[in-house]
């Protein structure tokens, strides 16, 4: 499992995991620690929660461990899935403890915004002519394995015949 402690041990690993020092990160530590005190009992503290402060599940790493995973899931740019293999977490905990700690660390440095909210799938070849006009063709291409009795080779095994389906488009987006 990656934590602080381990990680602060090899100092190149450190800086290549989070993209800082381990000097810069315990500062951003400090700076972090005591604004997440309060917003945590903000958390805690608001009208439409059902159990007192103290009641409710405990998050299973400390602060620092969790600043680490934040780091980490940000400079490497891995899913919540590997991010919680590495941090022995769900990754359903992983987005939770990133949902509660971005804020506190936006202010301190500058952390990509996410933006899947503004994206969207294109569904017509209208919309992909309004954002990609310089696009000439669209291939998709499929290569199946075929058994083909003719050509059996002796030990049994399938042979590979290349066959292959393809789909282009032209300048225009009119199917070929």
């Amino acid at each position: 499992m990656l934590s602080y402690t381990k990680l602060a041990k090899k100092p190149s690993h450190f800086r290549s995991f989070t993209g800082l020092d381990v000097s810069e990160f315990d500062s951003l530590y400090k700076r972090i620690e005591p604004e997440y005190e309060q917003a945590e009992m903000e958390r805690l503290s608001r009208p439409d929660r059902k159990r007192k402060i103290g009641g409710g599940g405990k998050f299973s790493l400390p602060l620092k461990d969790r600043l680490l995973m934040l780091l980490v899931y940000y400079r490497l740019y891995v899913t919540y899935a590997l991010a919680g293999y590495l941090f022995n977490l769900d990754q359903s905990n992983i987005c939770r403890d990133v949902h509660y700690i971005e804020p506190l660390v936006r202010k301190c440095i500058s952390i990509p915004k996410k933006i899947h909210n503004l994206t969207r799938r294109l569904r017509t070849l209208e919309e992909v002519k309004q954002y990609f006009p310089e696009l000439k063709a669209f291939i998709d291409a499929t290569e199946t394995l075929r058994f083909d009795d003719r050509h059996r080779i002796r030990s049994g095994q399938l042979q590979d015949t290349g066959n292959q389906r393809a789909v282009a488009l032209t300048q225009d987006l009119d199917a070929v």
